[in-house]
């Protein structure tokens, strides 16, 4: 009877005791899905690129448990306004318009913006005699949209929901050219639907560019910051470069020539 009575007031302790065990934090990380190689969905479903690993390390340092969603790119961040996510890690420009709408943490990146042409045209230079009657693409919402329009407003451009559907038309013959972050041209340039094309002149960055960072929502309090510590701790103890090496074999840390030096 007394042992019993023990088992009782045991069982009772640690089911105190469990229910009073904080939960692991668990952090929300949005992103798009379809910009390789910095995120993208593999056959299986599962989440993976650059993005994806940086963001992990993210989570590991601040010892919290990463859940990962997907979301359209013209729609991003809406969905991390209305709370369906706290991080947007997804290869984001930071501009002065999206900093109205969302609170970024420091750059992981500098993104350079390239041309990328069909081989058969030829197009070394960029200038606006050279792209004088081309149909050029790009991905709404990108920065490259106003950069095209900025730069050369008497041209065609077509405007797609995702980089992938971008590609498709390039390869098609359907555009002339594409402008777009050089990592990701890179990575599609290096498959084989992109052997119909090839870099046409030098790499570049707004002159406003601030880097590519993680977001999140005004109203998240020190999470921001805490992210910060955070990338700043795995740029330290090497994380970062590990990561790094495992997608691109150049510093992606380095700012490119500024745009209005370039396309004059």
């Amino acid at each position: 009877m007394k042992s019993a009575f023990i088992s009782a007031v045991s069982l009772i302790a640690l089911g105190i005791m469990t229910a009073q065990a904080p939960a692991a934090e668990k952090l929300r990380i949005g992103t798009e899905g379809d910009y390789k190689p910095f995120n993208y969905v593999t056959g299986s479903g599962e989440i993976k690129g650059f993005d994806y690993d940086i963001g992990q390390a993210i989570c590991a340092e601040m010892k919290v448990e990463c859940e990962w969603s997907t979301h359209e790119w013209s729609g991003i961040i809406p969905a991390l306004q209305s709370g369906k996510f706290d991080v947007m890690i997804a290869s984001m420009a930071v501009n002065e318009e999206r900093k109205k709408q969302v609170t970024f943490s420091n750059p992981y990146y500098f993104n350079a913006m390239h041309f990328i042409a069909r081989k058969d045209l030829g197009i070394q230079e960029i200038s606006k005699e050279a792209l004088k009657g081309k149909v050029i693409g790009t991905q709404s919402g990108s920065v490259a949209v106003d950069t095209l329009k900025d730069y050369f407003p008497d041209n065609e451009v077509k405007l797609y929901p995702s980089l992938s559907e971008v590609f498709l038309d390039m390869d098609s013959g359907r555009l002339d050219m594409v402008l777009e972050s050089q990592m990701a041209l890179s990575d599609w340039l290096a498959q084989d639907s992109g052997n119909c094309c090839e870099f046409a002149g030098k790499p570049f960055i707004l002159d406003a560019a601030q880097g590519n960072a993680m977001a999140v929502r005004k109203d998240s309090g020190d999470l921001a910051e805490r992210l910060n510590t955070a990338l700043a701790a795995i740029i330290k103890n090497g994380t970062y470069d590990k990561i790094r090496q495992q997608y691109f074999d150049f510093d992606i840390m380095v700012r490119p020539v500024n745009a209005s030096a370039y396309l004059k």
